[in-house]
């Protein structure tokens, strides 16, 4: 039976930068690293001894130069510079010697048995900020692993209470851990002309949508990634709601609901210097959820009755803060305490669901 061929996989983000490492991984990767690898001594690379760092240039002529590193018979690491071309020489270069190339991810996925560890490790790639990243490596580190495992002895000694408070603890983060990755999604919407793209800069703490005191300026959803009490949040800037319009406007109240449809989380927001109407009403009934905000608040109020809210004025900065922290408080308005397990994957969220359900058996 023949072996398989060793693997190249490239360790570090694609793009450009200051150093990047490819791994060739598997029987044979000593040998076909050594092809192309010219070592500054002379000598074959399989008579340095494991974990020494080698300089030397890989490629023909006199190639990339590149700083090697063995493992063992079975594994080489190749340091060079981080440029995209750096990196295709080499990479091409291997598989035109019979490497395989294998994605970062599948290898990771590889290198243990325990398929949350894995999940885990990939997952902190894609953390945007040190919060999520925080929690991700809680759980890299075995929190979920052992939370799951308590519920199964639970379970085994018949403790199902016991087991069914656990569960729904764990229950109650998977919101949270679905956004460690991927951004919670907050749309803010109301009438034209009440400030919302004002407010959405002074949510950002820079200018991205467009202020213009023409109503209607808004005739698209602008949207922009950033990060409310450590969770990262994309703030979605909506057509302001209202009848009439020409085509492209009413094209863009389409799409501003079709986000509110999707939206984690709704602000509403009103213009405080203007006497309450039907249409905010409206609004305010259709997302009976959503977080009302007062704008303008730095106007002399108008007069006559308001649901209640938070007072804002983007123009000043005031009550940003606090509409900050609301806003974080409705996303995750119970945060896990340090080393806390929280499932973050469809394959743990189902493992909970059947968890649960041998739980109510006989119940």
């Amino acid at each position: 039976m023949s072996q398989p061929s060793p693997c190249v996989i490239q360790l570090t983000p694609p793009g450009r930068g200051a150093v990047a490492t490819l791994r060739v991984e598997g029987r044979g990767a000593v040998e076909v690293v050594q092809l192309h690898f010219r070592c500054r001594s002379g000598r074959p690379l399989a008579t340095y001894p494991a974990d020494r760092l080698i300089v030397g240039y890989f490629g023909a002529d006199r190639g990339e130069e590149v700083v090697l590193r063995r493992y063992g018979d079975a594994a080489v690491e190749l340091h060079c510079h981080g440029g995209r071309a750096a990196v295709t020489l080499i990479e091409e270069t291997l598989v035109a010697a019979g490497c395989q190339r294998l994605a970062w991810r599948d290898w990771a996925a590889g290198q243990y048995p325990d398929a949350i560890t894995a999940a885990a490790l990939t997952a902190l790639a894609d953390a945007r900020t040190e919060r999520t990243a925080a929690i991700l490596l809680d759980q890299y580190q075995g929190a979920l692993r052992r939370a799951l495992s308590d519920i199964q002895q639970a379970l085994d000694r018949g403790d199902r209470s016991t087991a069914r408070r656990q569960i729904d603890e764990l229950s109650s983060r998977v919101d949270l851990g679905r956004h460690l990755v991927e951004p919670w999604q907050v749309v803010l919407a109301g009438r034209v002309n009440v400030g919302k793209s004002s407010l959405i800069n002074a949510l950002a703490g820079y200018d991205r949508s467009i202020v213009h005191p023409t109503p209607g300026t808004t005739r698209d959803a602008v949207t922009l990634v950033t990060a409310i009490d450590g969770w990262p949040v994309e703030l979605c800037d909506t057509a302001g709601m209202r009848g009439g319009g020409d085509a492209i406007e009413r094209a863009g109240i389409e799409l501003a609901r079709e986000r509110l449809a999707q939206a984690d989380l709704v602000v509403l927001v009103c213009d405080r210097s203007a006497i309450w109407s039907g249409e905010d009403q409206t609004l305010v009934d259709q997302w009976p959820a959503a977080l009302v905000v007062h704008n303008k608040c730095d106007l002399p109020p108008a007069p006559g009755d308001r649901p209640s809210g938070l007072l804002t004025s983007a123009v000043q900065g005031d009550g940003i803060a606090e509409l900050l922290a609301a806003v974080a408080g409705r996303l995750v308005p119970t945060p896990p305490p340090a080393g806390g397990a929280v499932p973050f994957t469809a394959a743990q969220i189902e493992t909970l669901g059947h968890l649960r359900a041998i739980s109510r058996c006989g119940v």
